[in-house]
């Protein structure tokens, strides 16, 4: 038995309307929302009572697929700091390709993102940056260089 496909990586957040707008801003799709209750989800969750809202977001390729979720029952609770690095255990980034790194950036920092560090390139290859997205996520962006 082998696996067939990663078929998406699941975010939970705050705000689910301000992650939508971040990952449509990196040019994801809304694919769609939709509540989601029951005891098959308490269950599969090994949680009592859930309650949440999700959006599944798709890359423009189609390839790639992004699950926000927001919980209204349990509360959410916080692992680690906001702020949390790199070097921090447990998943730390989701990578994107971009075709242009400046112009991805730029529209990320008019809606109040941040930069991890700063724009750098890599050889002849790539420039690669880190931001700060919706919940603390560190988004990766690559621009491949031609």
């Amino acid at each position: 038995m082998t696996i067939q496909r990663m078929d998406h990586v699941s975010v939970v957040v705050d705000d689910l309307e301000a992650a939508i707008a971040f990952f449509a801003e990196l040019g994801m799709e809304l694919e769609g929302e939709a509540p989601i209750e029951g005891p098959w989800v308490d269950r599969v969750n090994a949680l009592d009572g859930v309650r949440v809202n999700i959006a599944m977001m798709r890359t423009p390729d189609g390839h790639g697929r992004l699950e926000l979720t927001k919980f209204h029952s349990p509360a959410v609770v916080s692992a680690e700091p906001k702020n949390a690095l790199g070097n921090t255990l447990g998943l730390r980034s989701i990578m994107f390709a971009v075709d242009d790194i400046d112009a991805t950036v730029a529209g990320l920092r008019a809606r109040g993102t941040e930069l991890v560090g700063e724009v750098v390139q890599y050889q002849d290859i790539y420039r690669l940056c880190y931001v700060r997205g919706p919940e603390g996520i560190i988004v990766a962006l690559a621009e491949q260089l031609s």
